[in-house]
């Protein structure tokens, strides 16, 4: 048997955006192509009775958005056209060959199918000048919110349009012009109103958050659905059966960024919005973190008759699924066992098509039954790697922390076992999401290097309840500091075959601010990888995508406490480090800036700390989940030669 390499990243295929009809779950099937440098979607169908595969063509191409025609005729999907452009494209059910229905000069950005299936709406820009200038021109703008990591600077247009297409005709006809983005989530089946997206207040660069807005198509005016809470950040889910009650996802800004988020009822008919979850202390949705799933759309809550909602829920470092009884505001767990369920759409309303994965199986699609809470699988894309693969089964554990909390959190063995092994210290980002019982390829790679690798929930994240995620706003370093600390002794009290003299700690995002933070505050460790990071809360005020609205909220301090951010800043204690220290940065990286990274970087050699600048150029802060291919390998070759390096 072969234990896990990092090129088995080209090995893995998972599903995503699962859609139901005529017996057939069509899915998107996508794997990493190692000589294009690039990842791959596939449309993939399985019968659910015969488990006939059929793939659906057109690979290259395909960047999501899978549906079907309410009237069962078409798939369809977004991909890019010659000139990279994304279009909506179309496929008979009965098959034939894919055509692009939009032909926009700037692509498409989302679309939505009209309650007949003859037409869609869509957005679509129309830029500054037609004219592409002969020389390269300046960058402007009046905004706080100007750039976007993963996108760059925001784009400059000339006017964001909504747009509908009929398919038999292809003719178009414009619906709205805005100066501003009004992001399209739903047409009413009379095709009077659009559901939209938009600022919570675009006058005032300091309110954060967006909203749910009625947009009447002939008055071309938009109401908020939610003005019972002047603050927040809620967006439209699904529309009842009925038709005329918007299921919103939300919360107040109670507690700012780590608000849990609740679920929200708006009867069209009488105007008015009904929290539904109030009294349930559970994050819904998906806050598992992996570095395996691609092309998820996520878990979200559906419909399952105009009385009845499916929901997920974020708890333990499972996803568990819940029915909601809209006029009792009652919830009943209807699932069980150990899932991370990834992606979920409607069969009926006693059946799921859901996505899932554990820590020993990537991605399988499955029925779920809300009635008996089984899970029935109907395809698995990796069952002929995992017959040859050897993993690192997690075990997991809870021990106390400060205020004698419980904190959870999970050891992956060496695949091969020591009698005195190495052991690493891996700390999420965030700070509010959480590991959990699913596939981690990267995990598995370090345990097959034969390392154990600790896996923690400090407070702060998500799973646990609203007190607990928001134990560290203003307090950053502190009890999440010493529940990383006393989770290490755990293991280490727990295994004695780990050598305590050979333990690493790694870390990005909030790992990487907390990895800084640890070597400026113990020297416990014989080595330290920083990624990333956070390690000036003073200029990462100014840098950052969300710098000013992430300090305010999480810290709960701005400019007017330079002093106190700085107190903060792990850059504050880089004097006081012996950890030799790698620091591997994205260039493109606008949430946590590049910056963060070189200056940590230039105090540890002014420290005289052993250390090293890895750059990832056309990379954002996402690179260990969806960078490029190559470089996702450069940068596990690196942490292997680090802590080898250090050994």
């Amino acid at each position: 048997m072969k234990t896990v390499q990092a090129t088995d990243l080209f090995q893995l295929k998972t599903i995503g955006q699962p859609v139901y009809v005529n017996d057939m779950a069509l899915f998107l099937e996508t794997r990493l192509d190692e000589e294009k440098n690039t990842y791959c979607h596939e449309i993939v169908s399985i019968h659910q009775g015969t488990k006939e595969r059929q793939v659906w063509g057109l690979e290259s191409g395909v960047t999501g958005s899978l549906k079907v025609s309410p009237n069962h005729k078409w798939v369809s999907f977004l991909a890019k056209d010659a000139q990279e452009k994304q279009q909506i494209y179309l496929m008979s059910l009965t098959g034939g060959r894919a055509f692009a229905l939009t032909k926009e000069a700037e692509g498409v950005m989302t679309y939505e199918w009209t309650s007949t299936g003859a037409s869609l709406y869509y957005e679509t820009t129309t830029p500054i000048t037609e004219e592409k200038p002969k020389f390269v021109q300046p960058y402007t703008t009046e905004r706080l919110s100007y750039q976007l990591d993963g996108s760059g600077l925001k784009k400059v247009v000339a006017s964001y349009l909504i747009k509908k297409i009929d398919v038999a005709t292809k003719i178009e006809t414009l619906i709205s012009t805005n100066e501003r983005r009004k992001a399209l989530a739903y047409v009413a089946t009379d095709e009077s109103y659009l559901i939209i997206s938009d600022d919570l207040d675009y006058t005032n660069d300091w309110v954060y958050g967006t909203t749910v807005y009625y947009y009447d198509i002939a008055q071309k005016t938009q109401r908020s659905l939610t003005t019972d809470y002047p603050k927040g950040n809620f967006t439209f889910v699904e529309m009842a059966p009925n038709g005329t009650t918007c299921l919103l996802a939300g919360n107040d800004f109670s507690y700012a960024f780590v608000t849990q988020t609740k679920l929200y009822a708006y009867d069209l008919l009488t105007d008015t919005l009904t929290a539904l979850t109030d009294d349930f202390d559970e994050e819904i949705g998906d806050a598992i973190i992996s570095d395996t799933q691609q092309a998820n759309q996520g878990v979200m809550p559906h419909w399952l008759t105009d009385d009845y909602v499916a929901v997920p829920i974020t708890t333990n470092g499972r996803i568990d699924w819940y029915n909601l009884e809209l006029t009792t505001k009652v919830l009943t767990k209807v699932s069980s066992g150990v899932y991370h369920f990834t992606d979920a759409a409607v069969i009926n309303e006693d059946t799921l098509l859901v996505g899932y994965s554990t820590p020993t199986e990537p991605s399988i699609l499955a029925t779920l039954s809300l009635k008996t809470k089984v899970v029935t699988p109907l395809y698995n894309p990796n069952t002929v790697w995992l017959k040859d693969i050897t993993l690192s089964q997690p075990q997991e554990f809870w021990y106390k922390s400060v205020d004698d909390w419980k904190i959870q959190g999970w050891y992956l063995p060496p695949v091969t076992s020591s009698s005195k092994h190495p052991a690493m210290l891996y700390i999420h980002g965030g700070p509010q999401v959480c590991y959990g019982e699913t596939f981690f390829h990267e995990m598995q790679v370090h345990a097959a290097n034969g390392y154990g690798v600790i896996l923690l929930n400090p407070r702060g994240g998500q799973g646990y309840g609203q007190e607990f995620v928001a134990a560290i706003l203003g307090d950053y370093g502190n009890k999440d500091y010493q529940d990383l600390m006393n989770g290490l002794d755990t293991v280490l009290a727990e295994h004695p075959e780990i050598d305590e003299t050979d333990v690493y700690v790694i870390g990005g995002s909030y790992g990487g601010f907390m990895t800084n933070w640890i070597v400026g505050h113990t020297n416990r460790f014989k080595a330290a990888i920083t990624q990333r990071s956070i390690s000036n809360w003073v200029s990462f005020y100014g840098a950052s995508d969300v710098g000013a609205f992430f300090v305010e909220f999480q810290l709960q301090r701005d400019l007017s406490k330079v002093d106190e951010l700085w107190r903060l800043s792990p850059l504050a204690y880089v004097n006081k480090v012996n950890t030799p220290t790698l620091v591997m940065h994205s260039e493109d990286d606008l949430r946590c800036p590049l910056e963060q990274g070189q200056q940590f970087y230039v105090g540890l050699k002014k420290a005289g700390v052993p250390t090293k600048l890895v750059m990832y150029p056309e990379s954002s802060h996402g690179l260990s989940r969806n960078g490029l291919p190559n470089l996702r390998l450069s940068r596990l070759a690196e942490i292997e030669n680090w802590f080898t390096t250090h050994r």
